[in-house]
């Protein structure tokens, strides 16, 4: 108090007046008489103050004040008592305010091997130059928990923790180029299972193959309508310089987005790795050793991860209908290049008498390919489709559209039976062929999970 206002002894309702004219300071309304006990819990001043007229603010209101107050009025002592009732039972009503923490999503990281998870000094060796080198394809540990894969992840990059609830599973450990069919289903079959306990899904998987499994995912679990995020690295994850770290939090982060701002609903399988985050069923990887080792050539990126997350939301995967889990793969598939000047007939033979059932036909251009007789690709096409080979036809581009009409020999081909388009990727349209073999009612040519 302002020892020029004790010595005037001014009463308690000029000081208070006095102390209101300065600048705004906040005042919070209380059920008792005016006093000037000063709290310390805002920048400006804080008094306890009753209002004349008896209202009662909330305990947890703040209101600023620049004018002088009225006059408080004096009560008798039933008043009072009806004051003090009406007080209790505004507190009553109040109540004090609990700060309750957000709950986090809970999300089930799977691991199945790739280079993140490499054991970081038995799988390199130093080459001529004193450089590091891969060895033998890596060194995987075979009898990995989850217990310790997860232990390893958060040691290395706790940053996770404040992402999600986190659970991990290894499916298996293996180099991505071991898995195939048997290893998609068995992923997929984990997935399912787990469909109704997380929000989200993380797929720890090698680079090699990571296009076919996402492929496969997607088509497999059609209508999931939860995030399934895969990644990997290009370093081990105990390297000084692996990109593991960043691709985990990104990974991460876009599973997760439903639950924070801007609240984006990933309802797809997708693949984030370098910074990006692409659909799985159009990814492609095509980079060995940068970073960014993925690409979408044929579709929008769905967010880009820099500062901030950019996202492209108008491209995300719509989902309509129910889910529909299909497990069943033929893997009597194969893709084959058109190669000039080579003779079909004697480079691949009889493919459907090896047990071939379905061909990945990797055109020119926009679908076109060698048609005199004598060069032997149209014989050839027509005597395996008359055995019942199964052909799409792609192309060796990565990008652009698929138009064999327009040339004689895409023509040709079409009046065969051979499906073309619309464009898929190559890794997709094998696991789409493998599923029509082992679904007849599916057909090839109709967009399932945008990956057309």
């Amino acid at each position: 108090m302002s020892p020029m206002l004790a010595s005037a002894g001014l009463n308690q309702l000029q000081q208070l007046q006095y102390l209101l004219v300065r600048p705004p300071v906040v005042v919070r309304t209380v059920s008792r008489r005016p006093s000037l006990r000063v709290s310390p819990r805002a920048a400006a001043p804080v008094f306890d103050v009753e209002l004349g007229d008896g209202a009662v603010q909330p305990a947890s209101s703040e209101l600023l004040v620049s004018a002088p107050i009225q006059k408080p009025v004096v009560s008798t002592g039933r008043q009072k008592v009806r004051d003090q009732k009406k007080r209790e039972l505004q507190a009553a009503a109040n109540g004090p305010i609990i700060m309750v923490p957000k709950p986090l999503p809970s999300v089930l990281i799977i691991h199945t091997g790739g280079t993140l998870g490499m054991d970081p000094i038995a799988s390199y060796e130093p080459d001529v130059d004193g450089k590091e080198r891969l060895k033998g394809g890596g060194t995987f540990k075979g009898t990995l928990g989850p217990g310790d894969m997860l232990n390893n992840l958060l040691n290395v990059v706790p940053e996770l923790n404040e992402f999600a609830n986190l659970h991990l599973k290894v499916a298996y450990n293996k180099d991505s180029s071991r898995v195939g069919p048997k290893e998609w289903v068995e992923l997929a079959k984990l997935l399912h299972n787990n469909r109704k306990h997380y929000d989200a899904f993380l797929v720890v998987h090698g680079t090699d193959t990571m296009a076919y499994t996402a492929s496969a995912l997607s088509l497999m679990l059609l209508g999931f309508r939860k995030p399934i995020v895969m990644t990997g690295s290009q370093l081990p994850l105990a390297k000084p310089r692996s990109d593991a770290r960043q691709n985990l939090i990104d990974a991460i982060t876009c599973a997760t987005a439903y639950f924070n701002p801007p609240h984006v609903q990933l309802q797809e399988v997708a693949v984030c790795f370098g910074g990006q985050l692409m659909r799985g069923n159009r990814a492609q990887k095509v980079n060995a050793s940068n970073y960014q080792a993925f690409d979408s050539p044929t579709y929008h990126k769905l967010a880009l991860l820099g500062v901030e997350v950019d996202w492209q939301a108008r491209y995300l995967l719509q989902v309509e209908g129910g889910y529909r889990p299909r497990f069943g793969l033929d893997p009597a598939v194969i893709r084959l290049p058109i190669v000039p000047g080579s003779d079909p007939r004697t480079a691949y033979g009889d493919l459907v008498a090896r047990g071939v059932k379905g061909v990945i036909l990797e055109a020119f251009g926009v679908g076109n390919m060698p048609d005199l007789p004598q060069q032997g690709w149209l014989p050839w096409l027509k005597s395996q489709r008359k055995k019942g080979l199964q052909v799409y036809l792609s192309s060796q581009c990565t990008e652009g559209t698929l138009n064999p009409e327009l040339y004689r020999s895409g023509q040709v081909a079409l009046s065969m039976g051979v499906e073309a388009g619309p464009r898929m990727t190559p890794e997709c349209a094998v696991v789409k062929m493998m599923q029509c073999l082992r679904y007849p009612a599916i057909p090839l040519g109709v967009p399932l999970a945008g990956e057309m």
